[in-house]
């Protein structure tokens, strides 16, 4: 575990850096939303869209994998909503509690992390991953809080939920990506030394962005952000494990990059829809605060796990 420690420390470093920055006063709450606006329009896309740009989808893309971690996710996700109903939360805030066990920081940690670790073999597996989060999780949050709401669930929620993943850059990018592979042409090379000029921001850019961001956050309703936090560094990633290994029998190095994606910590993206609608936002950042610090050792330990031999 310690060599796969020191690996994984540098990410870890550059958020650090970041979160330093941002509680000395050196880098204000208008410089990370800006740095955080050019990370995910500009930089991360750009970084997705090369890669993507690479890929055959007819090779990258399993059914098996997608089954293994779409279902390991959501029993994680019906997990935490069931224990948070129990304890008379409400479906909104049960929703929530279940986003921040089961949807980890795939796109600003996990890409660049887990790409640069484990080369670009895993590029294909961190955008399923990615793709699954986006498209599933993100738009079951929307849906069950707007049919709370509304007593049910309206066509123009459905059309709002359409319309937020289009207009989302990063889907947007491997879908451009993706098109443009199956033409079977290269990228002209302008054009790749572009995004590549620009998509190697994304790695120290997001990794900055995160831990400025953190700098906001506050660590109350602590025992409930420790159960999240759990359930997102420790219960996702083995009930992924359990669903690619035994039930679905994903490939091995596959497999090893969807439980590596599943133990990330708890996604920045939460924080947004949960202040958007004004449910339990102080958890959602208690859980963000907790789970990232704790994953500078849990997700050493599972990519030491997974990997090992």
């Amino acid at each position: 575990m310690l060599a796969v420690l020191v690996q994984t420390l540098p990410f870890f470093a550059l958020i650090a850096l970041g979160f330093g920055a941002a509680k000395r006063g050196f880098f204000g709450p208008e410089a990370t939303a800006a740095l955080t606006k050019f990370v995910f329009y500009f930089a991360l896309s750009a970084m997705l869209l090369k890669f993507s740009a690479r890929l055959d989808l007819a090779t990258v893309f399993d059914a098996g994998f997608v089954l293994a971690y779409l279902s390991g996710t959501m029993a994680v996700y019906l997990l935490a909503l069931v224990v948070a109903l129990v304890r008379s939360r409400g479906l909104e805030e049960a929703a929530v509690e279940g986003q921040c066990a089961a949807i980890g920081n795939t796109g600003f940690l996990g890409v660049p992390m887990l790409t640069m670790l484990f080369g670009e073999a895993a590029i294909g597996p961190v955008m399923l991953v990615l793709a699954v989060d986006l498209i599933v999780f993100s738009s079951l949050l929307v849906i069950l809080i707007s049919a709370r709401r509304d007593g049910r669930v309206r066509p123009a929620v459905l059309l709002t939920v359409g319309r937020g993943l289009i207009a989302n850059p990063m889907i947007v990018s491997i879908a451009l990506g993706l098109g443009w592979s199956a033409t079977g042409w290269p990228l002209p090379g302008p054009v790749d030394a572009t995004l590549g000029l620009l998509g190697a921001a994304a790695t120290p850019g997001a990794l900055f962005a995160i831990g400025a961001s953190l700098a906001s956050k506050s660590a109350e309703r602590v025992s409930v952000a420790a159960w999240l936090s759990f359930a997102k560094l420790v219960l996702h990633p083995g009930a992924v494990a359990v669903a690619a290994l035994f039930v679905f029998v994903v490939e091995p190095f596959a497999a090893g990059v969807m439980i590596a994606a599943a133990a990330l910590p708890v996604a920045g993206n939460v924080y947004i829809l949960a202040q958007h609608y004004g449910v339990a936002p102080q958890r959602v950042s208690s859980a963000i605060l907790i789970s990232t610090a704790a994953s500078v050792v849990t997700v050493s330990a599972v990519i030491a796990r997974v990997f090992a031999g």
